[in-house]
């Protein structure tokens, strides 16, 4: 009886052995086969391999319902006047005749300073499918976390709360029909831009910077981080470009001159315009009437319309 039981262990031993071996033998002709077959495009399966790996577990992107195109205007850092950038492009995009309705998103949780500059006060109303209504101010329509705290109060939360929050202000808003959606981002490279990215289709990314080195090293990093999430990134707004004195004209350049189109070109992007540092632009967007609205014939609210021509140029391509 044992001498059957070993007969049939030792048997069974030596099946699985020959497998084993066959196995082996056909992973390593497989194995002979890939790394003849590509000596020479290892590295670029590897980046596809890693890029598969990456993208594993990744939410799926679903578009918004009734909003053709999303921007999002974005900065590598903070000061640089990114949300003015915004809310100005927003309305030159509006003052397109091809253009019939544009919203504003504000995404920055910790900050938002959209309802100032929008000029906008309360609490969005409900509609009977329980979704917030936008509140609307020179013909755009504007969301931000601010109109649903008080002003003065600080938005003390973590991460998974602020993630909570974006999923809300994307999700959870009636937008109508929008030909576009301008989400002014919080600067930097973190979870909500990663998260925006990741979740809803997007047509193209602005990077706002100053021509200061500093603010052109984090701005290159804003404009990578598009890149590798596979948004395409539109161009770089020059903001505070030059300095012109209201009362003279005089012109310095107090940043430094043209050093984010010297970015442009070492990343292959395109300057889609310059900004002046003007306090026109600085007193206005305090007082809740941007420029592009108050003094539309200004050179400084037609340079924000040029821009906002190239962008729905650049979009609709």
């Amino acid at each position: 009886m044992m001498a059957a039981v070993r007969g049939l262990v030792v048997s069974g031993l030596n099946a699985v052995r020959s497998r084993t071996f066959l196995q082996w033998g056909r992973l390593n002709s497989v194995a002979a086969v890939f790394f003849c077959s590509a000596a020479g495009s290892h590295e670029e399966k590897l980046k596809r391999r890693q890029a598969e790996v990456m993208s594993r577990g990744l939410p799926k992107q679903k578009p918004i319902p009734g909003v053709k195109h999303v921007v999002v205007v974005a900065s590598g850092k903070g000061g640089v006047g990114k949300s003015t950038t915004a809310v100005n492009l927003a309305l030159g995009i509006a003052a397109s005749h091809h253009v019939k309705a544009v919203g504003l998103l504000d995404a920055d949780i910790y900050g938002p300073s959209i309802p100032r500059m929008m000029n906008l006060k309360g609490n969005p109303e409900v509609s009977d499918g329980n979704l917030m209504i936008p509140l609307v101010n020179y013909g755009i329509q504007c969301m931000s976390m601010g109109f649903l705290v008080e002003e003065t109060t600080p938005i003390v939360w973590r991460g998974l709360m602020v993630m909570s929050a974006i999923e809300r202000l994307l999700r959870q808003v009636d937008w109508g029909e929008l030909d576009y959606l301008v989400i002014d981002m919080p600067p930097g490279t973190g979870d909500v831009q990663l998260s925006i990215s990741q979740n809803i289709p997007i047509s193209g990314a602005v990077i706002v910077s100053t021509p200061q080195d500093i603010a052109l090293l984090d701005a290159r990093r804003g404009a990578e981080m598009f890149h590798k999430v596979n948004v395409p990134v539109l161009g770089i707004v020059q903001n505070m470009s030059v300095f012109r004195c209201p009362k003279c004209d005089h012109e310095t350049h107090i940043f430094g001159a043209d050093g984010a189109r010297q970015l442009a070109v070492a990343m292959g992007l395109v300057i889609l315009g310059d900004i002046p540092l003007h306090i026109n632009i600085r007193e206005t967007c305090d007082a809740g009437k941007p420029i592009v609205v108050s003094d539309p014939e200004s050179s400084e609210a037609k340079a924000y319309v040029g821009i906002a021509q190239q962008i729905i140029s650049r979009v609709s391509k």
